[in-house]
């Protein structure tokens, strides 16, 4: 148990000394990049500085099984050049039970990176997309999600507009029960307009089965119109009501099922969310699964030589899965291949493949 518990304590030191580098380097990285960026705009060195601290978290995220790996090549290593890798087999405990505890940590520690951290994670990106979107055209999210359906805003210099949708395709640019309200430059309600159907076209919604009400009139029923087709000018387009969506790592773990469920209410696809969803939920798998592979390559006494090729096939091991794991989410997203087989494929093949190099190393 105090061996277990001083290789545990030993594996997360690397771990955390691995992520601060890490940190660092794309924390400077990123502050350059929104100094170019918004160099334009005149941003400051503290704006440049928030932004960068509100991204760098959610880039560090997405490379956490790298970063588990080199910490754990690192560990092996160390462990080797001090011989206590060989002073561990010699106290008669093989190399797998000895790999037990550092797995099990990465284990636990990815639980708990997904049930902690992805949260946070997801609140820091969320603020980065509003303060970027500000900073770069000053034009927030125009779209949001709720148990009566979905909600659409566009403005210009006549006013602002509220749309809400029972419904819509998946492209968000064919309303059902759809409902307009329309502001004035001073935010005052002056037209209702409620429509059966609304489809986007360039520059404007056109309106089926429409029915108007003047919100300036005394009696708005009394002088409401109704028109088989109607048009409503607008700036919205496909691809600025798809990108509001955001990414799915932008939301909880903890919020993401009710919010797929939002979204195949209102008749959007999920499927990105989903696959989302399944590879977080997969994701301490991976990172023992890169434990695993660290181990299998560099897990060795430093006398038998070729160090430097092993760490590298070590590497090219981890970076394979890495690559895998993104390639299999592009086809889950695209339809390709199942969800289920796309978050749990490459964790799964990593650990077997993995476990059957160790075997034939350990046993023979």
């Amino acid at each position: 148990m105090t061996l277990s518990l001083y290789f545990v304590t030993r594996f997360l030191k690397v771990v955390l000394q691995v992520t601060l580098i890490f940190f660092g380097i794309l924390m400077l990285t990123d502050m350059v990049e929104q100094l170019r960026r918004f160099s334009g705009q005149g941003i400051s060195m503290q704006g440049a500085a928030t932004l960068a601290l509100l991204n760098v978290p959610a880039n560090l995220y997405r490379i956490l099984p790298l970063v588990f790996i080199l910490a754990a090549i690192a560990l092996f290593l160390s462990l080797a050049k001090s011989s206590e890798l060989v002073v561990v087999r010699a106290a008669g405990r093989s190399g797998l039970r000895f790999l037990l505890a550092p797995v099990m940590a990465a284990l636990m520690l990815g639980v708990l990176i997904v049930a902690v951290i992805n949260p946070l994670v997801a609140a820091t990106s969320k603020e980065y997309d509003l303060l970027y979107t500000k900073q770069a055209s000053g034009v927030e999210n125009v779209l949001s999600l709720s148990e009566n359906g979905l909600w659409l805003r566009q403005g210009g210099a006549a006013g602002q507009t509220v749309i809400k949708a029972v419904r819509a395709d998946s492209e968000g640019t064919h309303l059902f029960a759809v409902t307009f309200l329309i502001f004035d430059p001073e935010g005052t309600p002056i037209q209702r307009i409620e429509a059966a159907e609304a489809v986007l076209q360039p520059g404007q919604w056109v309106l089926t089965s429409a029915k108007y009400w003047d919100l300036t009139a005394p009696n708005p029923e009394v002088v409401a119109q109704a028109q088989a087709e109607a048009t409503v000018a607008s700036e919205l387009t496909r691809d600025r009501i798809r990108d509001s969506f955001g990414d799915p790592s932008a939301i909880s773990i903890w919020a993401l099922p009710s919010y797929i469920t939002k979204l195949e209410q209102a008749g959007f696809s999920a499927r990105a969310h989903r696959v989302w969803l399944q590879m977080e939920l997969a994701l301490p798998l991976l990172l023992a699964a890169m434990i695993l592979v660290a181990a299998g390559f560099t897990m060795r006494h430093a006398r038998f030589g070729k160090t430097g090729q092993m760490v590298l096939l070590a590497l090219a091991g981890g970076f394979a899965i890495f690559f895998l794991r993104n390639f299999a989410q592009v086809l889950g997203v695209n339809g390709q291949i199942p969800v289920p087989l796309a978050a749990w494929t490459p964790p799964v093949a990593a650990v077997l493949l993995s476990l059957g190099l160790l075997l034939h190393l350990e046993d023979g």
